[in-house]
């Protein structure tokens, strides 16, 4: 942190990242991730994400890490060889399974945000999306939409709303913005919108299943 800096609080103890193990071929991609890892820091954010150490998720683990930071890296064992390289940042949890590395970085946040990515970004984005359609969670979820990334994706939402396949209300499970500190300021200030489904309201976060997991600690953690 900058010397002279305020420091911000938050309501957020653990964000959860989504983001992938490339890094873009655009500067502006990579900007973001730090600009984004800063901003955790800054307001005093630790940080779960996918536990890859390249790409994005190295980009942003490193810098909360640097920043003294907690971070909280899960993993399915099978990629453990294949997503790793270079030094481990802060405590990896390996699980089973994608689907099981999902509900696990879900329960470890309170909030989430997906950088620009992939296959695999988009399927993590949409499943914390759809948990909170059903009211699995209330819990904020951003889109970090660097440079109009995620425009089409939003443009395709409004369309689902348009056509009936996504309530109105629904729409605003997603809050988007253009850099960091806008994100972060809207997910402050985030109101979950109230499910209007009587049987929908009465699903819980403990009805989703949590997966037995493995906590490896690579390196000395810093909490504060």
């Amino acid at each position: 942190m900058v010397s002279g800096e305020i420091m911000t609080t938050s309501r957020f103890n653990r964000l959860c990242v989504f983001c992938g193990s490339s890094s873009g071929k655009k500067d502006c991609y990579q900007e973001a991730a730090v600009q984004l890892a800063d901003e955790l820091v800054s307001r005093k954010i630790d940080l779960v994400y996918g536990g890859g150490s390249i790409g994005l998720m190295g980009l942003v683990s490193q810098a909360v890490h640097r920043g003294g930071r907690y971070v909280l890296g899960i993993i399915p064992t099978s990629l453990l060889g294949k997503e790793l390289t270079g030094e481990t940042i802060g405590d990896l949890i390996a699980v089973p399974s994608m689907h099981q590395r999902k509900a696990e970085m879900s329960r470890h946040s309170d909030a989430f945000i997906a950088l620009p990515g992939g296959y695999g970004t988009m399927e993590e984005l949409l499943e914390v999306i759809s948990w909170a359609q059903l009211g699995i969670h209330n819990k904020p979820v951003g889109l970090l939409n660097v440079d109009g990334y995620y425009d089409s994706l939003l443009d395709f939402i409004d369309k689902a709303v348009a056509d009936g396949f996504i309530k109105p209300y629904q729409r605003h499970i997603i809050v988007s913005a253009p850099t960091a500190v806008d994100l972060l300021q809207k997910l402050e200030g985030y109101i979950p919108p109230v499910v209007l489904d009587s049987k929908i309201a009465q699903l819980a976060w403990d009805k989703v299943e949590h997966p037995a997991a493995v906590t490896v600690s690579f390196s000395s953690s810093l909490h504060t």
